[in-house]
């Protein structure tokens, strides 16, 4: 039975492009009345087939030569007393629905092979052995040969890719799958624009009316340039075990690993409702419902393992938001502990907002995961120490780290976050002192150029936690470097009766060196612009420039003793409302084995 032609044509469904091809001639020759089939040529059936709850009514010479196994067990059923024969083929691939288009096909009746049915007719063909040896051109054969012209086609080949689940034990035997993948696989490094293949969504998005099909070319329109994604929406269509395939056989053949993250975080949107933000709706253009829990477990899972393990190449807020959904979906402790490390590598991206997560605990202590954040924070302090020791570098205290550029500005991204991470959390009446000071503790100091924000966290922990004792108290203030506080910070800290006197005094003395060095330097250039004069003697400041600098001087100095003199009076208020102020300039400093230095200018005036 030869072929008769190919042809694009629209097929029964919305408007969509598909492949057929055409088989038989003549017209139909069979109905249907409840579960039976019966054939109209006007001949008494001689061999009834039943399959699952279906039975065909039909003759044993047009099965028999088209078919090897039909005609074994024909033969071996066969009386001499003309009864009819029954055959039994619960197990056909495709059941009832395949076997209907292959009786069609014996009998030479019109039926059309398509994407949607030739995997299954394939591997059916293949179970009966319906090969050459029973005529030329038999099903094998033209399945076989329009699998090869469905494979040419983008769209089609994800159609019976898609339709192998139905008989994947047979598909996979006769190495359909894996053709359908491979085709798949090639393709995602075409360009769509040269080959005009349908590109994101375009399975399901109707044609123009207007296209004209000639001698199955489309001479529709050209569509708008696809991007490198145009694969990712027709591949997230595809069920978990034939995506993972599909994403590693693409991997093996060289694509880039941020195509592969793109891919794997398309398919997570649409199959994990936890992955959008506004989980209240469905993705525009999915048709998918909502998989169970273990399923939505099972796919979070699977995605972890599949995407890259590159820095940098998947984006750090959709880690987070997997590694909240696994937290909520109860993911197995390595896919979690997976996610961590992935998060701790470039935590230097993250923002406030994504680390903020929510405790799952049964045994809920504090409203975030505190535990989770330390955690992620310690491995990217491990891996930025291994960074430093591969490039070593010199630190000191009060000194910006020399090295790699880089490693400095991640740090000290990482250190502005968890200063803003520990005031956002330091109001929870539940977070014990060891875990904030484990916490602030973990950046090192030279990561931090202004304690502004760690000032900030701390203030509104102890104002949060009034019930700390005065060693909590002094111990939460040595998190802070009070030579680091801006002139704001500085002035607020100095009326802030939450802090211990001892913190108060040390800021009060580092603003005072502060105000001294500023006045050393105005002093340093009010003594150049007097003195200064070009070399060539041709470029000297005019009198009139000097006097203008010297004003401005003079005007900044006179600000400076008036900051002085607002500090001196704060320090009166401290001596008056304090009583222990001569016991505390006699306590040790906490840092070494002499008192702390109060110099002459801080001590109070005499009455």
């Amino acid at each position: 039975m030869p072929i008769q032609f190919y042809v694009f044509e629209r097929s029964k469904e919305p408007l969509q492009d598909m492949a057929f091809m055409r088989l038989g001639s003549k017209s139909e020759a069979f109905h249907r009345e409840g579960q039976t089939w019966q054939c109209t040529s006007g001949l008494q059936s001689d061999v009834t087939v039943e399959i699952g709850d279906m039975a065909f009514h039909l003759h044993k010479f047009p099965l028999m030569s088209r078919s090897g196994l039909l005609e074994k067990r024909i033969g071996e059923l066969s009386s001499g007393d003309g009864s009819v024969c029954v055959l039994q083929l619960h197990d056909i691939p495709g059941g009832a629905k395949s076997f209907e288009l292959i009786a069609k096909f014996c009998y030479g009746v019109k039926m059309e092979l398509t994407a949607l049915n030739v995997v299954v007719l394939r591997c059916a063909a293949e179970y009966l052995e319906m090969d050459e040896h029973f005529g030329e051109g038999n099903l094998i054969a033209q399945t076989e040969g329009f699998l090869n012209e469905v494979f040419s086609n983008w769209a089609d080949t994800i159609k019976a890719l898609k339709t192998c689940e139905e008989v994947l034990p047979f598909a996979e035997e006769h190495h359909i799958v894996s053709r359908c993948i491979n085709s798949l696989a090639m393709k995602t490094f075409s360009d769509t624009n040269l080959l005009n293949w349908p590109v994101s969504g375009s399975i399901n998005t109707p044609s123009p009316r207007n296209t004209i099909l000639w001698n199955g070319i489309s001479t529709k329109t050209k569509t708008q340039n696809a991007g490198d994604d145009w694969w990712y929406e027709d591949v997230s269509s595809l069920s978990l075990p034939l995506y993972k395939r599909l994403i590693l056989a693409v991997e093996l053949g060289g694509m880039k690993p941020e195509k592969i993250a793109g891919s794997l975080i398309f398919f997570a949107k649409r199959h994990l409702p936890l992955m959008n933000k506004d989980t209240n709706h469905a993705n525009p253009g999915s048709t998918i419902s909502v998989p169970p829990e273990a399923d939505q477990r099972t796919i979070l899972e699977e995605i972890v393992e599949l995407l890259p393990i590159q820095k940098g190449v998947t984006n750090t807020q959709f880690l987070l938001r997997l590694l909240h959904a696994a937290m909520i979906l109860h993911a197995s402790p390595s896919c979690r502990e997976s996610l961590e490390k992935r998060v701790g590598a470039q935590l230097d991206q993250a923002s406030l907002e994504d680390v903020l997560i929510p405790n799952m605990g049964y045994s809920v202590e504090t409203l975030y995961d505190i535990d989770c954040f330390q955690r992620i924070l310690d491995h990217f302090m491990l891996m930025d120490q291994a960074a430093a020791a591969s490039s070593p570098c010199i630190v000191e205290e009060g000194q910006s780290m020399e090295g790699d550029p880089h490693s400095l500005t991640s740090i000290t991204m990482v250190a502005n976050l968890v200063d803003v991470y520990l005031a956002d959390v330091a109001p929870d009446v539940n977070l014990k002192f060891p875990k904030f000071q484990l916490l602030a503790a973990a950046v090192p100091d030279y990561a931090r150029p202004l304690a502004d924000s760690m000032y900030r966290a701390i203030d509104i922990y102890l104002k949060a936690h009034p019930w700390l004792t005065d060693s909590e108290r002094e111990q939460i203030c040595r998190l802070m470097n009070c030579q680091k506080l801006s002139i704001e910070a500085s002035t607020h800290a100095a009326q802030n009766e939450r802090l211990p006197l001892r913190v108060i005094v040390q800021v009060l003395f580092f603003e005072q060196l502060r105000l001294r060095t500023s006045i050393s330097g105005w002093f340093f250039v009010s003594d150049n612009l007097e003195s200064s004069q070009n070399p060539n003697g041709n470029l000297a400041l005019s009198s009139q420039d000097r006097a203008v600098g010297i004003d401005d001087i003079r005007e900044r100095l006179s600000d400076l003793e008036k900051e002085c003199q607002m500090m001196r009076r704060e320090i009166q208020k401290l001596v008056k409302t304090k009583r222990s102020w001569n016991i505390f300039c006699r306590r040790k400093s906490p840092h070494s084995n002499t008192t702390l230095p109060i110099p002459s200018s801080l001590k109070p005036p005499a009455k």
